[in-house]
């Protein structure tokens, strides 16, 4: 399980600081969705160097995301962003025959 305290998170800049310090993402980290996405698609590929936390091949993460109801109001195009991806990085994996990776929950 990993937490995310999304008080930290006011913009674009600080959604991927606090993401990329939380995943432990490499220093080529490119600071967008579609970095993003690639970063946590190997989560179960540790010799990929995408992130520092990972999961067995066949497991899922939970991503649990502190004080979700004040992010999504202060930052509604992050949190789309947020649920998006998360369920794209699913679907990759998924059509390729695999198990999800992420199972977001929302603590409010």
């Amino acid at each position: 399980m990993v937490q995310v305290d999304a008080n930290l998170i006011s913009d674009w800049q600080t959604f991927h600081s606090v993401f990329a310090k939380q995943f432990g993402f490499p220093g080529f980290y490119g600071r967008n969705m579609d970095a993003w996405v690639d970063c946590l698609s190997y989560l179960d590929d540790p010799s990929a160097g995408m992130s520092s936390i990972h999961v067995q091949n066949g497991q899922t993460l939970s991503l649990v995301i502190d004080n979700a109801q004040s992010f999504k109001r202060r930052c509604p195009e992050q949190f789309k962003a947020l649920v998006e991806c998360a369920a794209f990085v699913n679907w990759r994996i998924v059509v390729a025959g695999g198990t999800p990776l992420l199972a977001l929950a929302f603590n409010v």
